[in-house]
């Protein structure tokens, strides 16, 4: 597979405005790891090489389990997710296949009390990133295998808001 487009050679400043968003997100009071886990989940349901190669790095770089990781394609029978990580996970799907049933009541029903209003907002916002990320990187055909995660001391100043 070649690349296609350099999105943030010849578009700078949509580029800039998805890494504000990143900015934000990792700004908010959203766990570092739920947001990892959520684009990793995500990137999985899109079929996104690149950004699975991304996010199952960054997870790792942060101290992921490998059982976490590989059972997240199955994360709703795998034991090793927390209720507020399954509700992030189901919000993650609902809102990804959006046109499969409109995010439906129940679904909200079941992130609600795992996520104040603010929290709720981000982690759409949060899933709407990372699936115009996953646009952009299937349609210009972004090589995945060549990333690394930031250093592990620049990494756990993420992990700061884990607890």
């Amino acid at each position: 597979m070649h690349p296609r487009i350099d999105s943030a050679k010849v578009a700078p400043g949509g580029y800039k405005a998805l890494l504000g968003l990143e900015h934000y997100l990792h700004h908010s009071s959203l766990e570092t790891p739920l947001l990892h886990l959520i684009k990793l989940r995500a990137s999985q349901v899109n079929g996104c090489a690149f950004c699975i190669d991304m996010h199952w790095k960054d997870l790792r770089a942060i101290g992921e389990t490998e059982q976490r990781l590989y059972g997240l394609d199955a994360w709703e029978e795998s034991p090793y997710y927390t209720a507020r990580e399954r509700a992030a996970l189901a919000w993650t799907e609902a809102v990804t296949l959006v046109r499969e049933g409109h995010v439906s009541d129940e679904v909200y029903a079941e992130v609600q009390p795992h996520f104040s209003e603010q929290e709720l907002a981000d982690l759409t916002l949060a899933i709407a990133t990372i699936n115009a990320w996953n646009r952009l990187a299937i349609a210009s055909r972004t090589v995945a295998g060549a990333y690394q995660p930031p250093k592990l001391h620049e990494a756990s100043q993420d992990v700061s808001k884990t607890a």
